[in-house]
């Protein structure tokens, strides 16, 4: 059986995020699953920074998704694409975190960190030695 890289693993996680990030407000009042696309109910309070930190969970996965693809399947050292796949869904739990609870200057920092693990991973294979690639 092949081994899965953490990072692939990493990508599954990251699919994810935006799901579990709406989640909690979709068990409050007010919700109606007959009509969960309703912009009343998420148009204010915890219910619109779940929907935020969804829809941005849903942007910041497909470059994250092409990095890892491309540092795996073009020279990166899959060890270092690992770490930094792992640091960018911790990062990305934290991101939620912060906008769930309002934290609007901390959720940006953390965005910053995101776009930067995931620029680095995409760029992973320009770190392998030379004889490498």
């Amino acid at each position: 059986m092949p081994v899965v890289p953490l990072s692939l693993w990493c990508l599954l996680a990251a699919m994810i995020l935006p799901i579990v990030a709406a989640g909690p407000a979709k068990v409050r009042p007010g919700f109606s699953n007959r009509e969960p696309r309703n912009p009343d109910f998420w148009r204010s309070g915890f219910p619109a920074r779940a929907y935020g930190a969804m829809q941005n969970g849903f942007e910041a996965f497909p470059p994250f998704a092409a990095a890892v693809l491309a540092g795996l399947t073009q020279g990166g050292d899959p060890a270092i694409v690992d770490a930094l796949a792992v640091a960018f869904v911790a990062a990305r739990v934290a991101y939620v975190v912060a906008y769930w609870t309002d934290r609007a200057t901390l959720r940006s920092m953390i965005w910053v960190v995101g776009f930067a693990l995931t620029a680095a991973i995409l760029l992973t294979p320009l770190w392998a030695p030379v004889g490498d690639i």
